[in-house]
C-alpha cells in the first residue's frame, strides 16, 4: 500500500468517529428539548395585592414596663414582701410550710434563706415550736403597729391612752380583718366614738366613750331642732341685738376698712461733712448747699 493510501485511510477513520460524536451530541440536546417540564400545582384561589403584603401583629394590653403581679418573685427581698403582705391577711400564726407552699418554693435553700429573713423581720413575729431548733420549725404571724385584734383589746388600749388623742382605722386594719365589724359593734353600745368618710361611710378614726353619758333623745324633739333654720353668718350679730343678746364679736357690715396709708417717699438728705481738699482757697469759695 502506498503512502497516499495510508493517508487516505486515515482521514476516513478520522471522519467517521468525529461524525459520530456530533450525532450523539445532538440526539442529547434533542431529547432534553422535547422532554415535558412538570406543570406547577393551581392555585386554589388568585392572590390579591393586599395579601401580599405582609400582615402586622395585633396590639396587646401588656405593659412591658412593668413586672407582672404574679404572686411570686424570684428575687429574695420580693419574695419577703409577698411572704409579710401573706402574713398581713391571717390573723392565725402560718408555718413556713404554709408560706413555703404560698411562695412556690420548692428547693430547702430557698426556704431557709425565707426562714432566716422573716426571724429577723421588723414586721413578723416569731414564735418558737417548743424546745425544737431546727430551722423549719415554729410558726410567723405579722406584727401590726398596734397589736389589737379584738374589740376588749381596742378598748383597753384607747381606755389607757394618757391624752384623748384618736388612733386612725387605717392603722387598726392591719392585721386585723375584723377591724370594721368590731367598731361598728362598739359605736352601737357607745364605747366608742368614731368619724367616718363621707364618700363610703368606712370608719375613720376611733375614740374612747363613755357609756353612762349617752342619753335617749326623743325623735320628735329631734325633729323640732333641725326644723330651727340659724341666720347667715354676716346677719348673725344684727339678729343677736334684735333679741337682746350680745355679740362676741363686732356686726361686720359696721366694720369700716381703714383707708390705706400713703406711702411716703424719703427724700435723700443732702451729703454734710466729708473731707475737704481745698483748704488753700477758704477764703476764695463759697458754700451754696444751702440753695439746693
Amino acid at each position: 500500500m502506498s503512502y497516499l493510501q495510508k493517508q487516505v485511510d486515515a482521514f476516513k477513520t478520522g471522519l467517521t468517529s468525529s461524525s459520530s460524536k456530533i450525532s450523539n451530541k445532538r440526539t442529547t440536546a434533542t431529547t432534553a428539548q422535547h422532554a415535558s417540564p412538570t406543570p406547577a400545582a393551581p392555585s386554589s384561589s388568585p392572590e390579591k395585592p393586599n395579601e401580599l403584603k405582609r400582615k402586622r401583629p395585633e396590639p396587646s394590653n401588656v405593659v412591658y414596663s412593668q413586672p407582672a403581679d404574679t404572686g411570686t418573685g424570684r428575687n429574695l427581698m420580693t419574695q419577703v414582701t409577698y411572704a409579710t403582705e401573706y402574713l398581713k391577711t391571717k390573723e392565725a400564726p402560718q408555718t413556713l410550710a404554709q408560706i413555703a407552699s404560698y411562695l412556690s418554693l420548692k428547693t430547702p435553700e430557698s426556704k431557709q434563706s425565707i426562714a432566716t429573713i422573716l426571724k429577723r423581720h421588723e414586721r413578723v413575729e416569731y414564735v418558737r415550736d417548743g424546745t425544737s431548733t431546727h430551722w423549719s420549725a415554729g410558726t410567723y404571724r405579722f406584727r401590726p403597729l398596734h397589736n389589737i385584734r379584738t374589740g376588749t383589746e381596742l378598748l383597753a388600749f384607747l381606755q389607757s391612752q394618757p391624752t384623748a388623742q384618736g388612733l386612725p382605722v387605717r392603722e387598726l386594719k392591719e392585721g386585723w380583718t375584723g377591724a370594721e365589724e368590731a367598731i361598728d359593734l362598739l359605736e352601737s353600745k357607745h364605747q366608742i366614738l368614731v368619724t367616718r368618710n363621707k364618700k363610703d361611710n368606712h370608719p375613720r378614726m376611733v375614740w374612747a366613750n363613755d357609756p353612762s353619758l349617752a342619753q335617749h333623745v326623743d325623735a320628735e324633739f329631734q325633729s323640732l331642732w333641725f326644723k330651727v333654720t340659724l341666720p347667715a353668718k354676716e346677719d348673725l350679730p344684727r339678729e343677736m341685738e334684735k333679741l337682746g343678746l350680745k355679740p362676741t364679736s363686732a356686726d361686720p357690715s359696721s366694720m369700716v376698712a381703714a383707708a390705706p396709708k400713703e406711702k411716703q417717699k424719703k427724700q435723700k438728705k443732702p451729703r454734710k461733712g466729708g473731707r475737704t481738699t481745698n483748704t488753700h482757697m477758704a477764703g476764695i469759695l463759697r458754700d451754696y448747699s444751702s440753695t439746693k
